[in-house]
């Protein structure tokens, strides 16, 4: 319980962040002068329940008895479906088909990248791990 309320804490704050620093983007760099509070409000919220949802179903991971493939698809189908309908919702991708081709290009794109980075990372570490075990023998 303490572990999904940390990650909890961690994605909703990640996803409050990433609000504000895009509507000051939008103000300093963007040329905006004045912004709709409705839509801040939405967008908003929209990041925090994307954050909380990314960061939480990170934990899928910590199941060690899954396999790595069983806990990535059900991770990426977890996300995917969450991702959309937010999406779709919040008003993020446009409601036809070509959004919705062009933001799951993007997504999956996006969605390997990150997965192959934190694969490399922790195979990495793994090595690394291994090696100092091997020299404590």
């Amino acid at each position: 319980m303490k572990t999904l309320l940390f990650y909890s804490y961690t994605g909703i704050s990640f996803g409050a962040f990433i609000s504000v620093m895009v509507y000051f983007g939008m103000i300093g760099f963007g040329g905006y002068t004045e912004l709709d509070g409705g839509r801040f409000v939405v967008n908003s919220l929209g990041n925090m329940f994307c954050g909380w949802f990314f960061s939480v179903g990170a934990l899928i991971f910590a199941k060690e008895d899954w396999s790595l493939v069983t806990r990535t698809i059900l991770h990426f189908f977890t996300v995917t479906i969450l991702y959309f309908v937010l999406s779709f919702v919040v008003g993020w991708i446009p409601f036809t088909i070509s959004g919705f081709l062009v933001a799951a290009a993007l997504f999956l794109l996006l969605y390997i990248v990150i997965w192959m980075s934190f694969y490399v990372y922790f195979y990495y570490e793994m090595k690394k791990l291994n090696e100092a075990m091997e020299t404590r023998k």
